[in-house]
Order: C-alpha cells, then sequence, then structure tokens
C-alpha cells in the first residue's frame, strides 16, 4: 500500500495553511488503484463520459479564438472536478504544491494570513501573530477585493495566494472590504519570511502556565513539550495551580501533530479515530501515558475560528475529561484530506478521504465543539458586524453534510488586551478557585476506548 501525504487542515479551503504529514498506507484509493478498469455498467458509463470530455477538449483546442494552453487546460479540468466534491479537496499544480511543502517546515515568504475562498471572494481566516498581516490590522472575515491595484474576483484561490507571496522587503498592495465599513480599506504591506512559531507560552501571575498553539505545523508537539518544561521549571509544582491551553483562531494543520499536543496531556484512552469510505480503512491514535503535566487542572479556550486539528485536541481531552473547554462552538470542520502526490511535475491531489471522530465516537463535522462553559467577548462597536459574521463549516458551500443538526459559525474575536478577555479571565479565576462552576474540574477522568 502506497505511502500517502496525510493531513487534517483547518478552516482553509486550499489556502495558504496547507499542512501535511506522512502516515503509511492510509488507504487504497480507487484513483490509484485503477478501479474504474472492471467491464461493470457503471465502468462503462464512466469511460462514456471521459470519452464526452476527450471531444470537448479536442473542440476547444480546435475551434477555440486563440490557442490555447494544454496544460492549463488539464490543469482547470482537474481542478473543476476535484473542487465540486467539497471545499476541502483541490488540485494544485507543481509549483503549488512546492509552496505547500515549503509552508509545512513552519517558515515561508509572505504576508502571514490565511484565506478561504467563500462564494468566489477571497475571504481571510486570520492574521497569524506577530506578522505584517497582524501588524496590519487586517481582521478575520476581511475580504481581500484587488491585488496591487488588479481585481482579484474570479482568480483561484492559489493564484491570489501566489500574488501575496514574494521576495522579502517587497511591498503589496491589498483593498480591503471589512464588514459595515462603507469605503474600501487600502493597505500596504511589507513581505517578511514568516516563521510560524506554533506554541506561545507565559506565566499568569505566576501560579498559572498559558500556552497558545497558533497552528499545528511540524514542530507543534516538540514546542508544546518545550512551553510545558519551562513552565514547570519556572513555576514550584506546589504553587503552580493549573494550564490554559489557547486553541482559539487555530484553523489547524498536521493530524500527528494534534495527536501529540493531545497526548501531551493525557495518560491514556483513544485521541481520535479517522474513518474513510471502507470500514477496513479506519485508524484510531492513542495516548502513550505522556501527560508532561503530572495532572495539573487543564482548561482548553476555543472560538468560531477554532478548526480541524483544534477540534481534534478539544475534542479528545472533553471527552476523556481531561479538561474543561471554554469560550464559543468552534469551526466544525471533521474532515481529513490526504495529499496524493501525481508524479513529477504534475503537482498532487488535496483530497478529502476520511472524517475523524472524537474518543466518544462524535463526529463534529459541521456542528464543531459545544463549549462546557460558554463566554462570549464584549467585541467593540467599531468590529461588531465584522465579529458577528457566522462563519463555519456549515456556511461552507458543498461541504460534507453533518451526522446531526448543522450549527452555524460562533464568535471568533479576541481581545488584544489580556484584561479584557473574557474567557481568559474565566479560566484564570476557574483555575485559581475565585470562580465556580461545575463543569471544573471535569467530573471525573473517564478513559474512552474503543
Amino acid at each position: 500500500m502506497q505511502k500517502l501525504l496525510h493531513l487534517s487542515l483547518g478552516a482553509i479551503a486550499g489556502a495558504a495553511l496547507a499542512l501535511l504529514a506522512t502516515t503509511p498506507g492510509l488507504l487504497p484509493l480507487p484513483l490509484m488503484s485503477g478501479a474504474i478498469a472492471s467491464p461493470s455498467a457503471d465502468a462503462s458509463q464512466t469511460y462514456r463520459q471521459l470519452e464526452l470530455f476527450g471531444k470537448a477538449f479536442d473542440v476547444v483546442r480546435r475551434a477555440y479564438v486563440e490557442k490555447p494552453d494544454d496544460k492549463k487546460m488539464i490543469a482547470a479540468a482537474i481542478n473543476g472536478m476535484v473542487n465540486g466534491l467539497d471545499p476541502h479537496s483541490n488540485y494544485m499544480d507543481a509549483r503549488s504544491f512546492g509552496d505547500m511543502q515549503a509552508e509545512t517546515s513552519g517558515q515561508f515568504g509572505g504576508l502571514g494570513m490565511q484565506v478561504t475562498m467563500e462564494n468566489g471572494r477571497v475571504k481571510i481566516v486570520s492574521p497569524i501573530d506577530d506578522t505584517p498581516a497582524a501588524r496590519a490590522g487586517i481582521l478575520a472575515g476581511d475580504i481581500i477585493t484587488r491585488v496591487d491595484d488588479q481585481v482579484i474576483a474570479g482568480l483561484p484561490l492559489n493564484d491570489v495566494v501566489t500574488k501575496l507571496r514574494g521576495t522579502p522587503g517587497s511591498s503589496v498592495k491589498l483593498e480591503i472590504q471589512r464588514a459595515n465599513v462603507v469605503e474600501p480599506l487600502e493597505k500596504t504591506l511589507t513581505r517578511e519570511i514568516i516563521k510560524v512559531r506554533s506554541v506561545r507560552y507565559r506565566v499568569e501571575g505566576g501560579d498559572v502556565g498559558y500556552i497558545r498553539v497558533t497552528e499545528f505545523n511540524n514542530l507543534a508537539g516538540d514546542e508544546l513539550t518545550d512551553a510545558i518544561k519551562h513552565i514547570s521549571s519556572e513555576v514550584p509544582a506546589d504553587h503552580l495551580k493549573g494550564y490554559i491551553l489557547d486553541l482559539r483562531n487555530n484553523p489547524g494543520g498536521l493530524l500527528d501533530q494534534a495527536v501529540a499536543v493531545s497526548d501531551a496531556f493525557l495518560k491514556n484512552g483513544e485521541i481520535v479515530s479517522i474513518r474513510g469510505r471502507d470500514a477496513g480503512e479506519d485508524q484510531r491514535f492513542y495516548a502513550k501515558s505522556n501527560d508532561l503535566t503530572n495532572g495539573k487542572p487543564l482548561t482548553v479556550l476555543v472560538n468560531g475560528g477554532s478548526a480541524s486539528a483544534s477540534e481534534i485536541v478539544a475534542g479528545a481531552l472533553q471527552d476523556q475529561k481531561r479538561a474543561t473547554i471554554i469560550g464559543t462552538r468552534s469551526f466544525g470542520k471533521g474532515s481529513v484530506q490526504t495529499i496524493i502526490p501525481l508524479g513529477p511535475s504534475n503537482g498532487a491531489l488535496r483530497l478529502t478521504t476520511a472524517r475523524y471522530f472524537t474518543p466518544s465516537g462524535r463526529s463534529i463535522q459541521a456542528e464543531g465543539i459545544t463549549p462546557d462553559v460558554k463566554v462570549e467577548q464584549q467585541v467593540p462597536q467599531n468590529l461588531q458586524a465584522a465579529a458577528d459574521m457566522s462563519f463555519s463549516e456549515a456556511n461552507l458551500p458543498g461541504h460534507l453534510k453533518a451526522s446531526g443538526a448543522e450549527k452555524m459559525g460562533s464568535q471568533s474575536y479576541v481581545p488584544t488586551d489580556a484584561k479584557d478577555d473574557k474567557a481568559l479571565q474565566t479560566a484564570l479565576a476557574l483555575l485559581r478557585g475565585t470562580e465556580k462552576n461545575p463543569a471544573f474540574p471535569p467530573p471525573g477522568n473517564v478513559v474512552v476506548a474503543h
């Protein structure tokens, strides 16, 4: 069985933060095993449709007003086929595939923001901390309408991402439409080498360890381990009240790193399962007795921008009764994508191949993780329209349907000043015992394993 590149994308429909990991033998995809070669009725129908495509391709080549580029036509046809499946599947040409591989290392040239395509418009999912985009005041929900005075409506998302990238030190001018703001905003940003440090940490008030995971790149697990070690060495065990794991506006990333981050807080039990079309393709991932915090109380912050790998972690820690989840409902992306290389210089397919499930068997596709303690932020009046926009998996055209009732997006605003951050302050109060809630601590660590 072929080794495939395996990932759990966040709230990004084929955008600037495509991340991957290697997992041996995920599944024998029909695409790669010649499943249409059998002389069945379905295969005959498929061959007739392929013949139709060949005829259309030949007509375009011969009759179009200008000589078309064969390679571009084929790439567009493949992309059209895959894009029609769901919002997270797409075709990457060789250049885009190379860009994605570069991003996986956690270092690339650009502006530092995740984008998605929604109804033909390029929408900001979230800026990355301490990057040109964040410093320029780019907000989640902003719509990019022009890049260097060129209208980008109708351009493929990968082409827009290419325009946003460039040589470090060079400038790019963006025109942005913001909700409830009549006139478009113009911002000129200087590109930088974006070194995405996935984990940031600090000690709050001398007694609580705060750890923020901004994305699940291939350094997330190691950086989290280092963060816990530094906090535990800085604060004596008898003074350390517990930890806050902040996953807000974290769009996702590598599946194996979501497992590693979950494992850092668990002693045993299942973390996540992924289930494909055929039962024989199911995989389960378990904790390895690695609770690096020695059982210290744990709270996890989530919001409407917490997606995919973030939801894997939150769901595992919630189901295993290891943490209390605080904030607003998460994004609801419960599908896994596999990167399938198509040969030298041919790029790759990013294909949705499975759904993931929390330890108790929940699929959160188009539903999200519901927090144990709901806390909404006080949004400044000038940002309320953008902050109140409903943006979730359930809003994306063509998304995989939920197994239960679908839920729309929730609040994703996070105040820049910690004292105004209601979710953070709630977590601190619970850990210090100045506030009580029946959801904290979780009622017993019930290990869930199948």
